[in-house]
């Protein structure tokens, strides 16, 4: 397997399926698949830019069936949930929902979460999703609250559509200054 080194990534067309899958398998949350036949379908030299990767991924939920997609809707956590109180959100998570102050709400903003966490996951059999950055609590509280009125089918999507740009950010962090993406072989 490719190692890097240095804290520099390889350009993910050199990568191996294992070496690929450690460095790309965390940007769906709990879903390691994603990465994995994203490999397996192919990577070329174009996919070693963060566009192109991140369409290649997104391309491999979206040809997903219905049930690989609930199952990673259903992979990430309540915000501002028990798993985060209990210290067991992916790093990736906990850094996300600390960004937009989740880890600093009230009791009356936690209870409030928690009460709108439950409605929408009674509602659509899934937690709701949405991607933090840039975000205040505020803000996330009154999506819930509004996304609460759409019909399952579009919550779906609209929760696939976060879990891309979810996704999306996390390959932007990835991809820093040390990560050979966009730059020329």
């Amino acid at each position: 397997m490719t190692q890097p080194t240095s804290g520099a990534i390889p350009a993910p067309s050199t990568m191996d399926e294992a070496c690929f899958v450690a460095h790309f398998g965390a940007i769906y949350e709990h879903s390691p698949w994603v990465a994995r036949c994203t490999w397996q379908r192919g990577l070329g030299r174009e996919h070693d830019a963060v566009d192109a990767l991140a369409g290649a991924l997104a391309a491999e939920v979206e040809a997903a069936d219905t049930e690989a997609q609930l199952r990673l809707i259903r992979a990430h956590p309540d915000l501002g949930g028990r798993a985060g109180l209990a210290g067991e959100l992916t790093p990736e998570s906990a850094r996300e929902q600390a960004g937009a102050g989740l880890d600093a709400c009230t009791p009356a903003e936690y209870d409030r979460l928690q009460s709108l966490n439950t409605a929408y996951t009674e509602t659509f059999g899934f937690p709701f999703v949405v991607a933090v950055k840039g975000l205040t609590r505020e803000d996330i509280l009154q999506a819930m609250a509004q996304r609460l009125e759409n019909t399952p089918e579009v919550e779906r999507r609209r929760a696939l559509d976060e879990i891309h740009r979810i996704a999306r950010f996390r390959l932007e962090a990835l991809a820093g200054p040390a990560f050979p993406l966009d730059q020329p072989a």
